[in-house]
């Protein structure tokens, strides 16, 4: 057994729907993913929890974050600026994982950055094989940065 074998993944998701955050969490124990998944509902938020300012001090730096675009108070493209222009933050792989399908919003999130970008299923099967294709991908087939 290798120590990435015993690694859990810390996951940021910023998101203002409760229920999405549910079938995230739900999902992620469904795939046996080895994950702490962190919530915060926006912008503001993911900002201060990034920057371990209060009521975010003791907060971990996340592996991997998951955007909503449609956020209240600092928007989804915002928080993506922020994350991509901050030299410490910058290389922490950001999902943009949104209700939008949207061509402009599609390419405004590459334009600034994003990792990749994820329309929501609205079907409960899809959005399982969605979290799945996740934990695939970015937490067995790829290496993340430290």
């Amino acid at each position: 057994m290798t120590e990435l074998d015993d690694r859990y993944f810390e996951i940021l998701m910023i998101e203002d729907n409760p229920g999405d955050v549910l079938l995230v969490s739900e999902a992620l124990k469904e795939e046996q993913c080895k994950s702490h998944l962190h919530w915060v509902k926006d912008g503001v938020e993911a900002t201060s929890f990034l920057c371990q300012e209060h009521p975010f001090r003791n907060a971990p730096r996340p592996d991997l974050i998951l955007l909503d675009l449609n956020l209240p108070r600092k928007n989804g493209f915002e928080t993506l600026q922020f994350i991509k222009n901050n030299e410490q933050l910058k290389i922490i792989p950001v999902i943009v994982l949104t209700s939008s399908h949207a061509e402009a919003d599609i390419n405004a999130s590459y334009k600034s950055h994003a990792n990749c970008y994820v329309s929501k299923p609205s079907d409960l099967n899809q959005f399982m094989r969605l979290i799945r294709g996740i934990n695939e991908f970015w937490f067995q087939s790829v290496r993340l940065p430290n």
